[in-house]
């Protein structure tokens, strides 16, 4: 498999928030303002991408011992450890965005886009080694964070806008979500 091809497909193709739906309540709570959406984005980078290389071997051992079927139990509770180190890490050196994320934060320890990432990279299916499980999970990151910040920057633009009363606030914010998913849906076309 091309990297690049795993690359275009991780970011536009194959994204989780708008082709896979996973990953939905951060995108919808966070999006408010690109600053906030921007932290986390790169918080989800973060954690995407080192839980991939971690499920991954996690896995290997749980078939080793033939204990498969604790994957996601497994899983679930790496992802948290990780979600635990970034929000004492951006506790710490960035509190302002720690305020921005508020409850989003720890909300990554449920963000079905991290355990949906994590559980492809091992599907016998889609036949990763460790490289692309890695690189599946830092770009499945990027364009989450695509998304997102996208996202914010529509709403931010959507506050300033003439928009009737009945459709403003979350109806217009989902109608511009689905126009999103339709245009990244398109994507699928170029791989």
């Amino acid at each position: 498999m091309s990297y690049l091809y795993l690359i275009i497909g991780a970011i536009f193709v194959n994204n989780f928030i708008l082709t896979q739906f996973l990953g939905i309540c951060p995108f919808l709570g966070v999006s408010k303002k690109t600053d906030s959406a921007l932290g986390m984005g790169v918080a989800v980078i973060f954690v995407m991408g080192v839980a991939s290389i971690i499920t991954y071997a996690v896995n290997l051992l749980l078939i080793k011992w033939n204990v498969e079927y604790i994957q996601t139990i497994a899983f679930i509770l790496v992802i948290a450890a990780l979600v635990q180190l970034v929000e004492i890490v951006i506790k710490r050196f960035s509190p302002g965005l720690y305020n921005a994320l508020g409850v989003y934060l720890p909300l990554i320890t449920t963000n079905c886009a991290v355990l949906g990432v994590a559980i492809v990279n091992v599907t016998p299916s889609y036949g990763y080694n460790l490289i692309q499980a890695f690189l599946n999970g830092v770009f499945s990151g990027v364009g989450f964070t695509l998304a997102i910040v996208l996202m914010a920057g529509i709403r931010e633009k959507l506050r300033h806008s003439d928009i009737p009363e009945s459709c403003q606030g979350f109806p217009i914010t989902l109608v511009a979500a689905s126009i999103m998913s339709m245009a990244f849906t398109a994507f699928g076309g170029m791989i």
